[in-house]
């Protein structure tokens, strides 16, 4: 399993809860094959308000979880430059820097 939490644009945040919505309605068959094609079995985005700002918490489970989003930056495939630009877009991603660390389980 694999939880990703990231800040979000204040700008952003009614762009990427459309964008959201898409990917249950005129994007869910790309969406839903991309999931398959890296051995996700649950992909899911929560909003959530911190005292720091908006934050999104993403959860990733199956057995492509642990090396998910290596493995999207690393592909030149249409979707996944689509969603790599949106990640971007909303939260400042940088693909082409070092991954960062999963969060780790403390308790």
């Amino acid at each position: 399993m694999g939880i990703v939490v990231v800040p979000l644009f204040d700008e952003k945040v009614e762009a990427w809860k459309a964008w959201a919505k898409s990917l249950s309605n005129e994007k869910s068959n790309e969406f839903n094959d991309f999931n398959k094609k890296y051995g996700l079995t649950r992909h899911n985005a929560w909003l959530a308000e911190t005292p720091g700002g908006k934050v999104v918490v993403a959860l990733h489970e199956g057995p492509g979880a642990d090396d998910f989003l290596q493995k999207v930056a690393e592909s030149n495939d249409s979707f996944e430059l689509y969603f790599k630009e949106k990640l971007t877009e909303f939260h400042g991603m940088n693909f082409d820097a070092p991954p960062l660390p999963m969060p780790v389980q403390m308790i």
